[in-house]
């Protein structure tokens, strides 16, 4: 760095704080700061952290009182060293074996201090850690779809894998740190100043250069963080994607086109960190050449108070090990702050997950008896002012087979989730009715009454079984075996290598997407709830598949309630009711509209 570019940064240090000084000034810069809430934000960051570590309270006060006996160990086989020195240039031997053994005690003392403090800290940081993620995991999975939707799944993975960590590693440790540091750096001082005052003035003389610096170098560092966050983020973004929809980018044969793009994201990236680094360096290199003169400053009176007889070889080595000692510990305060921010950068982030509105759980006995599914008088819009469906009325009676028809984009998978509860009408009601008539609003408690298939491939990695008894823990081969014929799957998976025990790769990789989609019923069908929801979970089939499913499904439990969105003309000879999906609009229809309308798309 240039001497010019250490003139800037102290220029402009130096201005501000004369702005600062200004009373009208100052006023008008508080106002500003209040209002922008920066302060406020970190403040609230922390509270939310401590609300975890405050549960280890005892193991904080136990590593913070290691660190100390760590710290004065060091400090006493300092002192003890000085002696030593002293003894052998001035030949004086007699106490030369105590003070030997009392310096190598405390250095072993002292590295014991240190291992333990660390093993401590790695416990505290893995419960900690597990501890957050497993609350933040909770917060995200109770909360409302609407809400967690907005955020791509590569940044949810950021945060709840990488911003826990940072949190974790500081929660603990940060309060003992500072206490840790600030007795090593009060005591280092009072050693020295015991000696000479001189010295201790000169051993925290870059002590305000520190602080100065610290007024400029705060902001820019939070802000860093949050670039650095940000940009890590949306690379995972672009990585989870990638992964995900491996299948269609090598389809299309556009690998180089993703090869390319991650290697834009990598130079974003590397453009923030290089920027932060320089930063960095920056400050690394002007407070360091501050340093290195406050050493020469030190070492120069102590040559001249050794010339003068003032001093011994064992008190100058103790003042410049010590001056070092206390630069460092004033260092370690310092280095603090900005892991402070970075932690609360990252709190904040998790704060933003965890604090989104949380799934309405409204509290009922259990539900039995033969329910219907209603929409009264439905509007709904993800945006406000973008209405989905209007002045929409539906119903699902047990027993029955209900078809959702319409083009795609209408709003067929939509009023699945409103029946589903994972979004709430704008206007009107939508839920289930008992059958004693009562009605219960869509909410995350009812769900244990209902097996859904969603569009689109759902098998997990792992085995048919495993899949099969995510909605069902206990069952039995028997039962997943029979829900497999019920799905028509059981006449390909009793082929397979392992019958049940097969495994599939992650979003059933090995299997074909009707062989899939008839894994997703049967896993539906083990769930045995009283309302099945299938959402175009039958497009893959072939025709006569899709018929045996269907009445094998109704066959086997004819009070079960299932409604089927489809675009497949071949369901609605089995449905009994019909509704289409269009324009906004739920109506149900009769049996000549109904065909008019599935062979128009």
């Amino acid at each position: 760095m240039q001497i010019r570019q250490f003139g800037n940064i102290i220029k402009s240090m130096s201005e501000k704080y004369k702005e600062e000084k200004s009373p009208f000034r100052s006023l008008s810069i508080l106002y500003r700061r209040y209002k922008e809430g920066t302060f406020g934000e970190i403040v609230d960051d922390w509270k939310w952290i401590f609300s975890y570590s405050k549960r280890y309270k005892g193991a904080i006060v136990f590593y913070t009182l290691l660190g100390i006996a760590g710290s004065s160990l060091a400090l006493v086989s300092s002192v003890v060293s000085k002696f030593i020195v002293d003894i052998i240039t001035g030949y004086q031997t007699e106490k030369l074996a105590l003070l030997v053994t009392t310096m190598l005690l405390s250095a072993l003392f002292s590295l014991v201090f240190t291992n333990v403090l660390n093993r401590v800290s790695t416990k505290l940081k893995l419960k900690i850690h597990h501890e957050i993620q497993a609350d933040i995991f909770d917060k995200i999975m109770d909360s409302e779809w609407l809400a967690i939707s907005k955020y791509r799944s590569g940044d949810i993975l950021n945060r709840f894998a990488n911003d826990t960590r940072t949190i974790s590693g500081n929660a603990i440790s940060w309060i003992p740190n500072i206490v840790i540091a600030v007795y090593s750096l009060l005591a280092t001082f009072a050693v020295i100043w015991n000696y000479s005052k001189v010295m201790a003035v000169l051993a925290v003389a870059s002590a305000p250069v520190m602080l100065i610096m610290s007024r400029f170098v705060v902001a820019k560092q939070r802000e860093y963080a949050r670039k650095t966050r940000e940009m890590s983020s949306k690379v995972m973004v672009f990585e989870v994607e990638t992964f995900y929809n491996m299948d269609s980018i090598k389809s299309f044969g556009v690998s180089d086109v993703y090869v390319r793009k991650l290697k834009e994201w990598q130079n974003k990236f590397k453009e923030i960190a290089l920027e932060s680094n320089l930063f960095s360096i920056k400050v690394n290199v002007f407070m360091t050449l501050v340093s290195n003169a406050i050493q020469f400053a030190a070492f120069g009176y102590c040559l001249w108070l050794l010339w003068r007889n003032e001093i011994t070889y064992g008190t100058m080595i103790l003042f410049l090990t010590q001056r070092s000692r206390m630069s460092n510990a004033f260092n370690n305060v310092v280095s603090i702050i900005p892991s402070f921010l970075n932690t609360s950068v990252g709190a904040h982030r998790i704060r933003e997950l965890a604090q989104l509105p949380k799934e309405k759980h409204l509290s009922h006995e259990e539900i039995k008896g033969r329910l219907k599914v209603v929409l009264e008088d439905v509007d709904f819009g993800y945006e406000e002012g973008n209405a989905v469906i209007k002045n929409a009325d539906f119903s699902a009676n047990h027993g029955e087979i209900t078809a959702l028809i319409g083009p795609s984009g209408q709003g067929k998978t939509t009023t699945i989730r409103l029946i589903l509860g994972l979004v709430e009408p704008n206007k009107g009601k939508a839920g289930i009715v008992l059958e004693n008539g009562d009605f219960i609003q869509g909410n995350a408690d009812i769900r244990s009454n209902f097996a859904y298939v969603p569009q689109g491939n759902t098998i997990l990695s792992g085995t048919i079984a495993e899949n099969m008894r995510v909605v069902k823990e206990d069952a039995t081969d028997e039962e997943i075996i029979e829900c497999l014929k019920q799905a028509c799957a059981w006449d390909f998976v009793k082929d397979m290598k392992d019958g049940i025990n097969s495994s599939v790769g992650e979003r059933g990789r090995g299997l074909s997407e009707g062989q899939a989609q008839r894994i997703a019923i049967a896993r539906a069908l083990l769930r045995d709830a009283p309302i099945l929801l299938l959402d175009e979970a039958t497009s893959a089939l072939d025709v006569a598949t899709e018929r045996a499913v269907l009445r094998n499904i109704m066959k086997k439990d004819i009070n079960k309630t299932c409604i089927v969105t489809t675009h497949r003309p071949s369901v609605l000879s089995l449905a009994d009711k019909v509704y289409g999906v269009l324009n906004q609009e739920i109506r149900e229809l009769n049996e000549e509209e109904s065909s008019h309308m599935a062979m128009d798309f």
